[in-house]
């Protein structure tokens, strides 16, 4: 089989990009992961590796973007069987042959972005949610998996953790989204607080858009709280897997309050010390209902 740099041009470009991992250093998921052992972080930035290479190619590529990620999905099919042509491919075939993680989450993030290509608005949160189930929900899914720890009671409150992760990135990136077209913000939260799709784009968020901020972050911590049902009773690397995660978020979103939710003329990124006092918050807050069961 050719390599990816190889195949067929789409129209006239086929070229994804390689370094998904070095660009994404400074975002919430690989901060959250260096809380975690070595051999733990690689397997679950492998599965990051992934859900950001099919961001960026619905997003960054040229030309015709979903058949490039029809291609991804048939890569994906041969990852299964360790036939994989794109290196991010190959490093998840370990991992679906040895049962550890399943194909229908992954999957289910080729299909959010597909949509991505022909739906730009919501027009209510519950909208933006359902997208969310597609987009976000499926990463905790193989956390989950990955454990061996996924059961019907902790796969929704997985879910909420990482519906409220993702609402958290939308905030962070609502300029950036809306240079591309997308409004992650529901359209109906919008008109309540009058506030124009052109204020999206302004150099510093108006007061209606930092109204609309800071009711999406309130919602994206309110979810986030999952996390501490979630990890009862869980062992201990999962354990430090999730509340790390939900710490970034956590973390991210003081971040957000600190700027006074102008996220537009502030990089709101999660500091780390903030981090870990969230993540272990979390932790606390798990050993205490442990204790109280």
């Amino acid at each position: 089989m050719v390599p990816i740099e190889s195949a067929p041009p789409v129209n006239g470009r086929y070229k994804v990009l390689e370094d998904v991992l070095r660009r994404a250093r400074g975002e919430n998921f690989p901060v959250a992961s260096r809380l975690l052992p070595g051999d733990v972080r690689r397997r679950l930035l492998a599965v990051y590796g992934f859900a950001r290479l099919v961001d960026d190619v619905g997003d960054e590529v040229e030309g015709d973007r979903l058949a490039l990620l029809d291609w991804l999905e048939g890569d994906l099919e041969r990852a299964a069987s360790a036939e994989a042509e794109h290196p991010v491919l190959r490093r998840l075939s370990p991992l679906l042959r040895e049962g550890e993680i399943s194909l229908g989450p992954l999957r289910s993030l080729i299909e959010a972005n597909r949509m991505d290509q022909v739906v730009h608005r919501y027009a209510t949160f519950d909208d933006l949610v359902s997208y969310c189930m597609l987009s976000a929900a499926p990463v905790g899914r193989l956390v989950l998996e990955m454990f061996g720890v996924s059961t019907p009671m902790r796969i929704p409150l997985s879910d909420d953790v990482c519906i409220g992760l993702q609402i958290v990135e939308h905030l962070q990136d609502i300029s950036e989204d809306a240079l591309r077209g997308r409004v992650y913000l529901p359209l109906s939260d919008l008109e309540c607080f009058g506030c124009a799709e052109d204020d999206l784009l302004a150099s510093s968020a108006s007061v209606s858009l930092r109204h609309v901020i800071a009711m999406e972050a309130d919602r994206a911590e309110s979810l986030l709280g999952a996390v501490v049902p979630l990890v009862h009773r869980l062992p201990l690397r999962p354990r430090l897997a999730v509340c790390g995660f939900a710490g970034g978020g956590l973390a991210a979103i003081d971040a957000i309050r600190q700027a006074d939710h102008d996220v537009l003329s502030t990089r709101c990124r999660p500091r780390r010390a903030r981090l870990m006092a969230r993540a272990l918050s979390a932790l606390m807050g798990s050993a205490r209902r442990t204790g109280g069961a």
